[in-house]
């Protein structure tokens, strides 16, 4: 029971990490149609913000400040560089953000050199929020699980069900009419990726903890962002919530079961030796089979069901 439990916690926590991640992505494709490749590297800038900035001011301000930097960068990015390249198409777009991530990484390895940082979770946030089967529960895990769902809910809230969201989706499908109606629609698509870098860097700021902050860190979880995207369905902030929650727990679960395909065979009484072909493959365990459980959703989701869990276009 105590494993199935904090499994269940630590899971759930996890996926709201790849939530906080991929949250921005979904949002910057589901209204401008662009698959920033250098969104990861934002979740990383993130993460170094907040480290220097609790250095100089203590980690309240750098909560704040971290997100507002990147946010800044990716208004920056939008304004001078993908406006430059939107004319040229969604391959232009790619190759401009996928090379901005190596920019990105090396401006880092500038700034904070190549080895890892001491990016501790702050005295102010470090207590026990709750103790369970004698264990203790960490507070800052609990303060990523809410601004997590905070998050969610502002971002379902704000594009759905308010008048500015309902202009960002119309100026993605309709500009010309949503720029005679005087709306600045450039100034739109600026914010929008603006609010997606500054989740990015919010993410980074509370995930920089439970991760490795170094500057292989977006190339890492770069692969794992776009699997969340596409198996919930390109462009849907729900379904990368319900894509991110499986994910995670399905994982977590994983790494704690210390099976193999063996096992389950000897349970039936079907034993297999070193000669068997299939031995090698069968002595897997699960715990070591899990990093690539996402991938494997990932192929059975493209054969079953390409346009994601709630997606409304084919990937």
């Amino acid at each position: 029971m105590e494993l199935v439990t904090f499994s269940l916690l630590n899971g759930a926590v996890y996926g709201l990490l790849l939530f906080m991640l991929s949250s921005g992505l979904t949002l910057i494709f589901s209204l401008m149609g662009v698959l920033n490749f250098a969104h990861a590297s934002l979740f990383m800038l993130g993460a170094y913000f907040s480290w220097q900035l609790s250095r100089w001011v203590g980690f309240a301000p750098a909560l704040v400040l971290a997100p507002l930097l990147c946010g800044l960068i990716g208004a920056a990015i939008e304004r001078y560089g993908l406006r430059a390249v939107h004319a040229r198409g969604h391959v232009a777009e790619i190759l401009f953000t996928f090379g901005l991530s190596y920019v990105i990484a090396e401006l880092v390895i500038m700034g904070w050199g190549r080895n890892p940082i001491e990016n501790r979770v702050p005295a102010m946030i470090d207590f026990a929020a709750f103790h369970l089967f004698g264990t203790s529960y960490p507070f800052y895990k609990v303060l990523m699980t809410a601004i997590s769902v905070g998050m969610f809910a502002f971002l379902y809230g704000a594009f759905k069900r308010t008048r500015l969201g309902l202009v960002i989706q119309a100026a993605l499908t309709h500009p010309q009419m949503v720029g005679a109606l005087g709306h600045d629609v450039p100034r739109l698509f600026v914010l929008v990726f603006a609010i997606g870098s500054a989740l990015a860097g919010l993410a980074g700021v509370i995930g920089g903890f439970a991760l490795l902050t170094e500057p292989n860190m977006a190339a890492n979880l770069g692969p794992i962002v776009f699997v969340v995207v596409v198996v919930g369905g390109l462009g849907s902030i729900p379904g990368a919530f319900y894509a991110s929650m499986l994910i995670g727990i399905v994982q977590t679960f994983a790494v704690a079961l210390d099976y193999s395909m063996l096992d389950l065979l000897g349970a039936f009484g079907v034993t297999l030796t070193r000669a068997d072909r299939l031995y090698e493959v069968a002595a897997i365990k699960i715990a070591q089979a899990a990093p690539i459980i996402p991938y494997v959703l990932l192929v059975v989701m493209l054969v079953v069901r390409p346009r994601g869990l709630l997606g409304t276009r084919d990937t």
